[in-house]
């Protein structure tokens, strides 16, 4: 983490993008163009923030709220057939990956307490893999956050992290 302005610079951009990730969460991703100029202006003025204690977990935090704001545009008022497409005979279904991004993020925030623990969850349909996906993310969110001593930061990262990452990319390509 930079020392000085430039880390509270960090800090509010860090805060502003948690934030987008709650907004955008929320359906509310009118206002993520907002917040971008509200973090500039802050930035640019030299408005502190809080500090980030441990630089792992703002990466995290911020690739979290990438993620979120991602699969929220792919995600949000996708036509109802579309969760049954599948692009190839060997892939999953659109809803299927869906799930399967919810079972990511659960995954990770096991990972972070020292469990190796994979449970998928079937499919239960559009709006709730999606409702499921968004709470996950924000549960992740709230452990990264908090005091709570966490394992395996950088593994979680290259994990289900980076695989959900993936999987928003590739609903972004089939819709």
């Amino acid at each position: 983490m930079p020392s000085g302005d430039a880390g509270e610079r960090c800090g509010v951009h860090l805060l502003v993008r948690v934030y987008i990730l709650r907004v955008v969460r929320d359906g509310d991703a009118g206002r993520v163009p907002e917040l971008r100029r509200r973090a500039a202006a802050a930035a640019a003025q030299g408005m502190s923030a809080p500090r980030v204690g441990d630089p792992a977990r703002a990466m995290l935090r911020h690739t979290l709220a990438t993620v979120a704001y991602r699969a929220a545009k792919c995600l949000r008022g996708a036509p109802s057939e579309f969760a049954t497409f599948r692009a190839s005979s060997d892939t999953r279904t659109a809803g299927e990956m869906l799930a399967h991004m919810g079972d990511l993020i659960d995954w990770a925030q096991k990972m972070l307490k020292g469990t190796h623990e994979w449970r998928p969850v079937a499919s239960k349909g559009w709006s709730a893999d999606s409702a499921r996906f968004h709470a996950s993310m924000q549960q992740l969110d709230a452990m990264l956050a908090s005091d709570e001593p966490l394992r395996q930061l950088e593994q979680v990262f290259q994990g289900p992290i980076a695989d959900a990452l993936t999987h928003v990319g590739q609903l972004t390509m089939l819709r």
